[in-house]
């Protein structure tokens, strides 16, 4: 009886080692809740969206525009894109009290492009422009996020941009449907300030981001065309600020004139 006993016993303890170690097998192949909670969540690029803004340092009106803009590219403050903006200031205001030095003629004449596409009789600022394809005040941050979301809706086509030694490649592919179309770059710097001295603005200090300080066409995109691949030599000029540069580059249709896509690199 007694040899049964211990024989008994011996069962017991053999059944019970076998399931801890099948309960031990079990917590360490069996994955936690806290374990699943903590896997990295998958992260989607948005969409990028083209805010042009035409504005002028001679302009009272302006300033407001600018601050519109610069929220928009500081606070990227809408969840359904990447917002990348572009200020460039016209020339048409030169000649009532203040040169704006960041002023270029062959903004104006972009500017003229658009009121051609929108069907405006006169051109005026601040104008702003949402991917080629709206237009109103720029001070307007409504209607801007409001423009930003429904353009974010749309196909773009993929780009990419590498600089290396002052020469930037881009390359494009899987262009949505267009129009023949050209590929621009346009340079800009931020952090931009300027003491104006006269005209509407006299006495006050202006801050500025995205400043166009050069537009330059890389090339044609044919509207059977689906990808694009160039290069250009970047060369900077002593005034500008070159940690403060940014490249952006976009396709645009030449008629439509909407953006086909947009990306943008930091130097």
């Amino acid at each position: 009886m007694k040899q049964f006993f211990i024989f008994a016993l011996a069962m017991v303890f053999s059944f019970s080692g076998c399931n801890m170690q099948n309960d031990t097998a079990i917590a360490q192949t069996a994955p936690t809740k806290q374990n699943q909670s903590n896997k990295p969540a998958e992260t989607k690029s948005k969409p990028a969206v083209l805010v042009e803004l035409f504005t002028s340092e001679g302009c009272s009106s302006c300033p407001p525009a600018d601050r519109v803009l610069a929220q928009l590219e500081k606070d990227q403050g809408n969840s359904e894109a990447e917002i990348i903006t572009l200020a460039l200031h016209v020339d048409y205001w030169n000649y009532l009290g203040w040169k704006d030095e960041f002023s270029s003629a062959a903004f104006s004449q972009r500017q003229n492009g658009y009121a051609e596409r929108f069907k405006i009789d006169s051109i005026y600022t601040p104008q702003m422009v949402v991917d080629g394809q709206t237009q109103f005040v720029g001070s307007n941050l409504g209607t801007a996020q409001k423009a930003i979301s429904e353009q974010a809706k749309m196909n773009k086509a993929a780009i990419e941009i590498s600089n290396a030694d002052n020469k930037l490649k881009v390359k494009i592919s899987n262009a949505p449907t267009h129009d023949d179309s050209y590929v621009w770059l346009a340079i800009a710097e931020d952090d931009l300030k300027t003491n104006v001295k006269r005209g509407e603005n006299g006495g006050k200090t202006l801050d500025h981001v995205s400043v166009v300080r050069e537009m330059k066409l890389l090339g044609n995109l044919a509207s059977a065309d689906k990808t694009f691949e160039g290069e250009t030599a970047l060369s900077f000029n002593s005034a500008w600020k070159k940690e403060n540069l940014k490249f952006v580059v976009f396709v645009q249709g030449k008629d439509s004139k909407k953006i086909f896509g947009v990306k943008k690199l930091d130097n």
